[in-house]
């Protein structure tokens, strides 16, 4: 109650000043100019109170090792570079950063998540080096449990925010799978990746990111957690009945930029209505899952007969 308190008497600061400016009277770059020192005020003065919160209850905050990262548009940026110099975070001010490290994630002014992609390319290219110098003492399904434990589980952690990112840093990440497929398997350096990946019935890193968030849009409006994304998404209900309504889709809302399609509100509903009806049908996490799985594995990996994989599926 005390910290929302707190947050509700600074929106309703930056309200009441939003709403006393004569908006015809000041130019665009003015006024972004003026919503930004808006928004920068209200940030300190709920942060301050954050702060005394932590301090009343024994906690302390590391201000040390805390930094500020402006994230938008070209423009946005070219504005921001131009308004911001530091960020005013409980009482201390916070130099301006290019890129910062989150939960191992490194995020950067534009999310094209190059260095990101680089560090985990770098580490996965070690752990591969190392099972290739031992991959003649190892059997084949030895070799593939190290692969999955070493390597694939770098691909695929926090994977989900790579959606719509750069071709070129997803073509990076493939890369190293495809390499990691062939080392697992023995294979010459220049042999196709995709029927090695079909064999070993691995996905794609473009699938294994749709995968995720595919996971995580159903998990959403099934139990309602996490909440603040349960309220990003809406069901599309149909002024009539169609013979698609039976198909629960999702709003998809308009994005202008390419930055904005990024987010979930707009990624979930574009993976979500993309799946086949059998799919987002079904019953339970773990039938939506397998299907799920093998819809991708015969979209993109499965030879011209068309029938499903005997072997289950490894992400």
């Amino acid at each position: 109650m005390w910290l929302g308190g707190a947050v509700v008497r600074a929106l309703d600061l930056r309200l009441e000043i939003a709403g006393s400016i004569p908006a015809a009277a000041l130019s665009s770059a003015t006024l972004d100019k003026l919503f930004t020192h808006i928004v920068l005020t209200v940030l300190a003065a709920c942060t301050a109170e954050v702060r005394q919160w932590y301090l009343q209850n024994g906690l302390q905050l590391n201000m040390d090792k805390s930094e500020a990262l402006v994230i938008g548009t070209a423009n946005q940026l070219r504005t921001a570079n131009s308004a911001i110099t530091s960020v005013c975070v409980a009482d201390v001010q916070l130099p301006m950063a290019d890129e910062i490290k989150v939960l191992g994630v490194v995020l950067d002014r534009r999310l094209a998540f190059n260095k990101h992609v680089m560090a985990v390319t770098r580490s996965c290219n070690f752990h591969a080096q190392d099972i290739r110098h031992i991959r003649h003492l190892l059997s084949t399904d030895l070799a593939q449990i190290l692969a999955c434990s070493l390597i694939l589980t770098r691909l695929d952690y926090y994977n989900s925010v790579l959606y719509g990112a750069p071709v070129s840093s997803i073509q990076k990440l493939q890369r190293v799978q495809n390499n990691t497929a062939r080392i697992v398997l023995q294979a010459p350096r220049r042999s196709h990746a995709k029927t090695l990946m079909r064999q070993l019935h691995w996905l794609p890193v473009q699938h294994r990111i749709e995968y995720k968030v595919s996971v995580l849009t159903y998990k959403t409006p099934n139990t309602s957690v996490p909440q603040y994304l349960s309220q990003r998404i809406n069901r599309h209900v149909n002024a009539r009945t169609l013979r698609s309504s039976a198909t629960p889709l999702l709003i998809q809302p308009f994005a202008r930029t390419g930055f904005a399609k990024r987010s979930f509100r707009r990624a979930a509903p574009s993976v979500w209505n993309s799946l086949p009806a059998s799919v987002i049908g079904s019953d339970s996490m773990s039938v939506f899952k397998s299907r799920l799985k093998h819809c991708y594995f015969l979209g993109t990996l499965a030879s011209t007969h068309n029938r499903l994989p005997q072997a289950p599926l490894k992400l």
